[in-house]
């Protein structure tokens, strides 16, 4: 399988490739998963218990550990259930996050992605106060054959818009509704208050299937950290981790699962409107160890 740019092949290549463990590979080990922001305490988890394993199993063959963590982050992820729960008729989607993680263009993505499962989608525009984002949002929406709700003025309510779009997918048969939402908000009341909002409107109308959070692996913890307002009031069901391709950071991708308990649904590692896949662990971790 081709080596990925986040993957943490190449920084453990010379490790695997001595004769034995011995206490360098310890540090060494340390260095790559403390380098592919895996966090200190997960790294120092993923030690602890490779450690014991190798005592457990008397080796000292390093293929043996390589297999091992393959194992352990593969657990690790497999802790948590990525399906995308699209069952509904129509399966409403709201899609959050701070501005510049890429989520116009992964709404884009994602219309595209459903769109590859013969599914029929509509895009509302809810992200009413940036007209750029209208109109990226457009552009995306029609590379992807999905039919869009815009804004008919620019500050109309999001939650409007939001109405709109499942009033027309409701009108249409269409099967899955994507919401874009403002992602510049100055507090968290300001947050709670629009996305309230739109819950509620939307919700008069049909249930909410999936919240998704957009984030940034490039930024990784720090992007975390930025997003937490939308952790405590969104009612976040699953996390979308965009911008893999540019990253080494792809210990990110456990760390921020068991930091927020949440799981990863989408990944995106790609410009291409195609770049967006489902999660699967053990494809994740097979390509990540190498």
């Amino acid at each position: 399988m081709a080596r990925t740019p986040w993957s943490l092949s190449g920084a453990l290549r010379g490790m695997f490739a001595k004769r034995t463990i011995d206490e360098t590979t310890w540090d060494d080990l340390e260095v790559a998963l403390i380098g592919a922001d895996f966090g200190p305490s997960v790294t120092e988890e993923i030690i602890d218990d490779l450690r014991a394993k190798v005592d457990r199993y008397r080796t000292t063959d390093p293929k043996d550990l390589q297999r091992m963590l393959q194992e352990s982050i593969e657990e690790r992820l497999s802790k948590f259930d990525p399906t995308l729960k699209l069952t509904e008729r129509p399966a409403v989607v709201l899609v959050v996050g701070v501005n510049g993680v890429g989520k116009t263009t992964t709404i884009g993505k994602f219309a595209k992605f459903v769109r590859n499962y013969g599914r029929t989608v509509v895009v509302g525009a809810a992200d009413t106060f940036r007209a750029a984002a209208v109109e990226q949002l457009a552009t995306w929406a029609e590379r992807a054959g999905a039919d869009l709700v815009r804004p008919q003025q620019q500050g109309q309510d999001p939650a409007s818009v939001a109405f709109q779009t499942v009033e027309k997918a409701k009108r249409d048969g269409t099967e899955i509704v994507i919401i874009d939402t403002a992602g510049r908000l100055q507090t968290k009341t300001g947050l709670m208050d629009e996305l309230g909002k739109i819950r509620r409107v939307i919700e008069k109308q049909a249930p909410i299937a999936e919240v998704l959070l957009v984030l940034d692996a490039t930024t990784g913890q720090n992007g975390l950290s930025q997003a937490q307002a939308f952790l405590e009031v969104a009612g976040i069901t699953g996390l979308v981790i965009t911008k893999l391709d540019g990253s080494a950071k792809g210990g990110f991708v456990l760390a921020v699962q068991e930091k927020t308990g949440l799981p990863i649904k989408l990944i995106g590692q790609g410009e291409g409107i195609g770049d967006l896949t489902g999660f699967t662990p053990h494809v994740f971790a097979q390509n990540l160890v190498g």
